[in-house]
């Protein structure tokens, strides 16, 4: 039987600097890398017959109508992604017409998506208030269903540690992929994020729930070694659920194109993650709690 509890410093302290560098990545470091949907602006999708066209051309263009500061993205073989200020009508036809002028008939412009400053701040706004909407339901939830285990409350507290841990480091990895790979944060990321939340709360009902059949049994066992043998029996049916849900998304990652990369790895990401705190984090919460209290405070407690 794996020592899961005995190793707790380990994973609590990795899980620490692993925080405290998200944390710096995304107040004093580059930051997250916001999409239209946040910033507002125009999204441009180009497609040129011509595959030998290069980023450095398309930014020509792009500065030739205005736009010298334009975001480009190569999504693929002659295919581009480009993000620039709103662009009215007018400015829409200058892009045209500078085109037009570098490679006539050679392009097809696929896609163009504008977003205003308020919609923007409107996304923003939402997008918080789901967040902390779901957490605030997830925490009654996990009140009402551990509601015959003494002090029940520490459930519902441990699971929303453990989700505000996944989506701090899901943030900090999405500052370092925007910076490796240009991944946004948009409406879609935060679609990810919220099924990510669902993602590791069921997972973590699943120990916990393993965990208050063990208590209930009353061997006499100290509540440390009733949540180690909780873990050993429930990890393999957490890290196979996850496996499988990880091969799926991986799958959609290599075949599924652009469109869906940045929302697939935000699951990715939070599958892996969830996984890992439901064992190493919000479990260990409970036995923090039960060794020393709610507020620190150390109890007698006998050797497992």
């Amino acid at each position: 039987m794996i020592d899961f509890v005995g190793k707790r410093n380990w994973f609590v302290g990795l899980s620490a600097i692993l925080v405290i560098a998200s944390g710096l990545l995304l107040t004093v470091g580059p930051g997250l890398n916001e999409g239209i949907d946040f910033t507002g602006g125009t999204s441009t999708s180009l497609q040129f017959v011509d595959t030998d066209v290069q980023t450095d051309d398309v930014r020509s263009v792009f500065a030739e109508a205005g736009f010298g500061d334009a975001t480009i993205q190569s999504t693929g073989e002659g295919s581009f992604f480009i993000r620039t200020v709103v662009q009215n009508e007018a400015a829409q036809d200058d892009i045209l017409d500078a085109l037009e002028r570098a490679y006539p008939g050679n392009y097809t412009r696929t896609e163009v998506t504008t977003v205003g400053k308020s919609v923007a701040d409107d996304t923003i706004s939402n997008s918080i208030q789901a967040i902390v909407v779901a957490s605030v339901f997830i925490i009654l939830f996990l009140f009402w269903a551990f509601r015959a285990v003494s002090s029940a409350y520490r459930y519902g507290l441990a699971a929303v540690i453990a989700l505000a841990h996944d989506v701090v480091l899901t943030l900090g990895l999405f500052v370092v992929l925007g910076e490796l790979i240009n991944a946004e944060v948009n409406a879609s990321f935060i679609v990810g994020t919220l099924t990510v939340i669902g993602y590791s709360v069921n997972d973590t009902i699943v120990v916990f729930d393993r965990i208050r059949e063990n208590v209930r049994l009353g061997t006499g066992r100290t509540f440390r070694a009733v949540v180690n043998q909780s873990l050993n029996e429930s990890i393999m049916r957490s890290l196979s659920t996850s496996f499988t849900t990880a091969v799926v998304i991986v799958a959609m990652l290599l075949f599924g194109g652009e469109t869906l990369r940045d929302f697939l790895l935000v699951l990715l990401t939070g599958v892996i993650i969830g996984t890992y705190s439901s064992i190493f984090i919000a479990a260990q919460a409970l036995v923090f709690w039960e060794e020393r209290g709610l507020f620190g405070r150390r109890k007698a407690v006998e050797a497992s």
